[in-house]
C-alpha cells in the first residue's frame, strides 16, 4: 500500500526552499516544524498541514530567483551562522530566502549562484550531469608543462581520481582550469598533490553564467536570455539529490 503524503524534504525542495539535501540538514537542526511539532527525518506531509521554517510558513509560491554573486574572499558559502564568520546569505541580504548553489571555499573569490529553486540547484550540482565551472588560479611557483598535463589527466585525492579536465597556462605562475566536478577544495588539493600552493583562486564561470561586470561583493539577477540558455543546458540533467564529498 502506497504511503500517504509527500516526504518533507521533497516538499521543501518543490516549494523552492532548498535542495533535498539541505532540507535534511534543516530537519536535523530542528528548524522545521509541522503543525507546531519539530519535524523528524523521513516525515511525510499531508495536504493541509502547516510547515514552518524558523517560524515562517513554507508552501506559498515565491517568485523564482537566480542570482549571480561575486563572492569576496573571507565569506563562507553556507546558510549556517557562526561567530565571527560572515556567510553568503547575510552578505547578499536578499529579501527572498536564497541558498548557495554549491560552495566556493572561504579563501576563494568569484562567481557563486544563489536560488530558491531546489530542483534547479540539484540539476546544476549533481556530479553525473558534468556541468562546467571555470577558474583562474595563481600558484607559488612556475607552472610547468608536466604539471599541466598531470592535472589534465586526473589527480588522486579524497579516495578517488579526479575526472579529466581542461587546463591551460595563463602566466609563469598561473593557469585556467575547467572542471566538471565539485569535490571539496578540489583545485587546492590537486595542486598540493604536486607540491604547489594556491596563492589566489577565482571562479569566473558556472555553466553559461560569467562573473564579468559584477563588482566584488555585488550581485545581479539572471536575465531571461541566460535562463533560456540554462534550461537548454539542463534539459537532459538529472534532478535527483546529490551527495557532496
Amino acid at each position: 500500500m502506497e504511503e500517504a503524503g509527500i516526504r518533507l524534504n521533497k516538499m521543501l525542495s518543490e516549494a523552492g526552499v532548498c535542495s533535498r539535501r539541505e532540507a535534511d540538514r534543516l530537519i536535523e537542526a530542528g528548524r522545521i516544524t509541522v503543525d507546531g511539532v519539530t519535524a523528524s527525518m523521513g516525515q511525510r506531509i499531508l495536504p493541509g498541514q502547516q510547515v514552518l521554517l524558523d517560524g515562517k510558513a513554507v508552501g506559498g509560491k515565491e517568485r523564482p530567483v537566480l542570482l549571480l554573486v561575486n563572492k569576496p574572499a573571507g565569506v563562507v558559502c553556507t546558510t549556517a551562522e557562526f561567530k565571527n564568520e560572515k556567510n553568503i546569505v547575510d552578505m547578499v541580504d536578499y529579501p527572498v530566502r536564497l541558498y548557495p548553489v554549491g560552495r566556493l571555499d572561504k579563501e576563494s573569490e568569484g562567481l557563486i549562484l544563489m536560488t530558491n529553486q531546489g530542483d534547479l540547484m540539484n540539476k546544476i550540482l549533481r556530479p553525473g550531469n558534468a556541468h562546467q565551472k571555470e577558474y583562474l588560479v595563481k600558484v607559488n611557483r612556475p607552472v610547468t608543462p608536466e604539471f599541466l598535463e598531470a592535472m589534465r589527466r586526473g589527480v588522486p585525492i579524497l579516495g578517488t581520481v579526479t575526472a579529466p579536465c581542461q587546463v591551460e597556462k595563463t602566466g609563469s605562475q598561473s593557469f585556467r582550469i575547467i572542471l566538471t566536478q565539485g569535490l571539496n577544495r578540489q583545485i587546492r588539493r590537486m595542486c598540493e598533490y604536486f607540491g604547489y600552493r594556491v596563492a589566489a583562486l577565482k571562479r569566473v564561470r558556472v555553466l553559461n553564467f560569467v562573473v564579468d561586470g559584477i563588482p566584488l561583493g555585488g550581485y545581479r539577477e539572471a536575465t531571461e536570455a541566460e535562463m533560456r540558455s540554462l534550461r537548454e543546458l539542463l534539459r537532459d540533467s538529472s534532478g535527483k539529490p546529490y551527495k557532496e564529498r
